[in-house]
């Protein structure tokens, strides 16, 4: 049962056009047969010389030999087609695993940014804490005295990195002389608005390495330290140097 099952697959298996070939073949092979066979028998005293034995062999087998040049071809083509296929194959499936590597490292980016990005919002939510308490602590304006600064340090300590980026959005500070004055007035609040703006500017270039759609960098831009940080453009004064000066030599 095994042997047949074989026999039938290796049938199945085989083009047509070579079955075509080997019954045209076979039936053209007997043809002659039977006409050499018919001609002995009509005349047996016929000279059958090597030249008249090369002609009817040339005649015999020309057309098998035309006959299987033109079946190899459209073979030839079948196979052409059956690789051309397979290389369409391969060429998409390579495709598709280019993507999936390129999305696994864009995830991977994108994790990284993450952490990345934490950090970076500590250290704006600590200078913004700082801008903060240069006008409105102590030191400056006086409205918030030294136990409340202290104690929004340490909401912004416990994790609350944008408390006072929203101080700065929600108060009205016309006794300061407004938010120009508070985030400009003086050479430590310039220092302090400078290296905020610069902090955050270093981290949405950051995000547009692994942003996609734009997402993330849109959230960022509508986060409390991010509307604090367009804030800071609008009330930039005219003669404001937004980056540090290289040291230069006298």
């Amino acid at each position: 049962m095994a042997s047949t099952n074989r026999v039938i697959k290796f049938i199945a298996d085989r083009d047509w056009r070579i079955w075509f070939g080997l019954v045209v073949t076979f039936f053209w092979m007997a043809g002659g047969l039977w006409f050499v066979v018919t001609s002995v028998r009509a005349d047996p005293d016929q000279s059958l010389t090597l030249g008249v034995i090369g002609n009817f062999l040339e005649g015999a087998f020309a057309p098998l030999a035309f006959l299987w040049l033109v079946l190899g071809l459209f073979m030839q083509q079948r196979e052409l087609a059956n690789n051309t296929e397979a290389l369409k194959r391969t060429s998409e499936q390579s495709e598709k695993q280019t993507l999936a590597i390129a999305a696994t490292e864009m995830n991977a980016r994108q994790e990284t940014f993450f952490k990345i990005a934490d950090s970076v919002k500590h250290q704006l939510g600590g200078i913004s804490g700082m801008l903060f308490a240069s006008g409105l602590g102590p030191v400056g304006s006086n409205r918030f005295d030294r136990e409340e600064i202290d104690d929004l340090f340490q909401q912004a300590a416990n994790g609350d990195c944008e408390i006072f980026a929203r101080q700065f959005l929600s108060m009205d500070f016309l006794e300061e002389g407004g938010l120009e004055a508070l985030l400009y007035e003086t050479e430590i609040r310039q220092r302090h608005t400078r290296n905020y703006r610069c902090t955050f500017e270093r981290m949405i270039e950051l995000a547009k390495g692994c942003d996609v759609d734009g997402i993330i960098v849109d959230s960022l831009n509508e986060s409390a330290l991010g509307l604090l940080y367009h804030r800071t453009g609008f009330y930039m004064p005219d003669d404001f140097v937004d980056r540090e000066l290289p040291a230069t030599e006298d």
